[in-house]
């Protein structure tokens, strides 16, 4: 988790609540005549009545925008804590509020295993072609003539033409242990799988989050200023090992 953008938004939210304190009207002259919409119509005027109910449900936004981005924080936390504070993300807000909240405060999305587990489809999920043999006999081959058609007649050798060697691109290979961006990679799963790779098992929350920053500060001169912005066909480097 970014600790800057974890301020930033602190700071855009207490901007936000002191702008709706400002323009919320004085409530007690609408407490004070209860449940009784006339009343409080007649006492302090529709104007006052419609403003106070746009300002109670702007502030029910603002607390619930304030719970899911505090729930999102804590969701970065290793073990129990963390666990929890992402099912009860999960229970809050919507998949794209989710999202939204996480790229706000800088942490990454965990749903079930490291963090986006489908940003890449993985190689056993891959569609694969399966040929059936029939049961009463041998399938014929594609080469053999259908019958009573007539053959084709074989094209006659032609001369021999020089073939074009296929062009390669001139891009420089990845030294052992780089990592090249593909479409939809983000950082996150760039650390993860590194981790996996080199301890054999499935690393904690903690252990890739300190992975993102160690990834990020390796490679701060081709990333930029944003961790959450990779380009395909970047080449990272990995951290120097602790």
């Amino acid at each position: 988790m970014s600790i800057r953008r974890l301020l930033g938004t602190t700071a855009a939210m207490a901007v936000a609540a002191a702008g709706l304190r400002a323009v919320t009207p004085d409530l007690r002259g609408l407490t004070d005549a209860g449940p009784d919409l006339q009343r409080a119509v007649d006492t302090a005027g529709a104007e006052t009545v419609l403003l106070a109910g746009v300002a109670v449900l702007a502030w029910a936004v603002w607390l619930w925008g304030a719970l899911g981005l505090t729930l999102t924080a804590l969701s970065a936390l290793p073990g129990a804590a963390g666990t929890l504070a992402r099912a009860l993300t999960r229970c809050v807000l919507p998949g794209g509020a989710r999202r939204a909240a996480a790229l706000a405060l800088g942490v990454g999305l965990v749903t079930g295993g490291p963090l986006l587990a489908g940003c890449t489809p993985a190689s056993g999920a891959l569609p694969r072609a399966v040929a059936v043999a029939s049961a009463d006999g041998p399938v014929p081959s594609a080469q053999q003539p259908v019958a009573d058609w007539p053959a084709t007649p074989a094209p006659e050798p032609g001369p021999d033409r020089p073939t074009s060697a296929p062009v390669v691109p001139d891009w420089p290979a990845p030294a052992a242990g780089e990592h090249v961006v593909l479409r939809g990679e983000c950082l996150w799963d760039v650390a993860a799988g590194d981790l996996a790779q080199r301890t054999g098992r499935t690393p904690t929350d903690g252990e890739v989050a300190a992975a993102v920053d160690a990834w990020w500060h390796a490679n701060a001169a081709v990333i930029g200023p944003d961790p959450d912005l990779l380009l395909p066909g970047q080449v990272l480097r990995p951290p120097p090992a602790s």
